[in-house]
């Protein structure tokens, strides 16, 4: 297989995602490689799985998250998966491509990306299925052909939202910009997604500040935001959630851009929870929001927030600071993943085709067509 080569800006972070073939021309021998991410920023872990229950497990518990990460890392899990089948007959084999998918497909609901990238796989052994008559063997390269396609895909993706969102910054010397949670390299294949705007931003000669939201109750701001922007040299300044407000009451934000998880026909948009807080405060300040995502995160089945599932978390995650109780053992908790900022409130939606404005329904179908 050829190899995925990285951007230069963020060539010295680690994949998030990758494929380990160790005997190449042979799908059963190769393995989906993960960055783990709840070991962020202390500890550099890989995890290399082969089976569905691990890379269900991983996506679960969070060693991979942001919306097309997840994407990529389901399609190369599935292929890993599937390399392993000792299906004899191309039926059977598609039974268990139907099974290990929809499993795959249940580890979280919000994020569309995942669902999608299973199934374009699905559809790849479809359409072979239906040009020939090919061996179990060629069906399990046709499942990696397609999601080292969604890797590659997403890498440029990546790329061409950076570019893209240089509009954002037009007659700018300097950015100071509030993201929150994680969407850049981390949470991707490529560059990032609000974060590639940013980086390409200071590959062009800008100079780049970054407040970043901590983002509770995980944290993934200050573990992992933080941590990538240092590791490419962009000034980063971790604040509490409850700090916005002051930062941009202070004049401190030129604009706030933040990821999506899922964005619905009319522009609504799903993403970690605190996003639609911010939008509020930052539309109180009169400060652009700006959410930035590729193609693949736009749900038109979606007719607005309002249809979008919302992912429950454990209670431990609110409870607990690094496995430390802090909170009383007879509380009742409520931690929803993701919360849901209606379309008003997005100044513009930063796409790998430019950037959209409101009424976003038709620019969004606009998009997914072309694409």
């Amino acid at each position: 297989m050829k190899p995925i080569k990285q951007d230069q800006t963020t060539m010295h972070l680690p994949p998030t995602v990758a494929w380990v073939e160790a005997a190449p021309g042979k799908p059963g021998s190769g393995r989906l490689r993960l960055l783990d991410q709840t070991r962020l920023p202390n500890r550099e872990v890989y995890l290399e799985l082969t089976r569905a229950e691990e890379v269900f497990a991983a996506i679960r518990r969070l060693s991979v998250r942001g919306a097309p990460a997840i994407g990529c890392a389901a399609a190369l899990g599935l292929a890993a998966a599937l390399g392993q089948s000792r299906a004899t007959e191309p039926t059977e084999f598609l039974r268990e491509l139907e099974k290990v998918a929809e499993y795959l497909e249940s580890a979280r609901p919000t994020a569309v990306n995942l669902a999608w990238a299973l199934h374009r796989c699905r559809k790849a052994v479809a359409r072979a299925l239906a040009e020939g008559e090919p061996q179990v063997a060629e069906l399990q390269g046709v499942v990696l052909r397609e999601a080292l396609a969604i890797l590659e895909e997403d890498r440029a993706l990546c790329r061409a939202i950076g570019d893209q969102g240089m509009t954002l910054f037009e007659g700018r010397t300097e950015i100071s910009a509030l993201t929150h949670c994680n969407a850049g390299a981390l949470a991707t294949g490529g560059r990032g997604t609000a974060l590639a705007p940013l980086y390409t931003a200071r590959e062009r000669g800008l100079t780049v500040r970054v407040f970043a939201d901590e983002t509770r109750p995980l944290l993934q701001g200050a573990r992992l935001t933080a941590w990538e922007l240092r590791r490419v040299g962009i000034e980063t300044t971790v604040i509490c959630d409850s700090m916005a407000a002051q930062v941009m009451r202070e004049g401190r934000v030129d604009l706030v851009i933040v990821g999506a998880d899922r964005i619905a026909a009319n522009g609504d948009v799903a993403n970690k929870i605190g996003t639609y807080g911010l939008a509020v405060i930052a539309a109180y300040h009169r400060i652009p929001f700006y959410v930035a995502a590729p193609y693949s995160t736009v749900d038109l089945a979606m007719a607005s927030g309002r249809d979008i599932p919302i992912e429950q978390r454990p209670a431990e995650e609110v409870a607990e600071i690094g496995g430390r109780r802090m909170a009383p053992l007879d509380c009742s908790f409520y931690n929803p993943a993701f919360d849901l900022t209606p379309a008003e409130l997005v100044a513009g939606i930063v796409t790998e085709r430019g950037v959209l404005r409101p009424p976003y329904d038709q620019a969004l179908r606009e998009l997914c067509r072309q694409e």
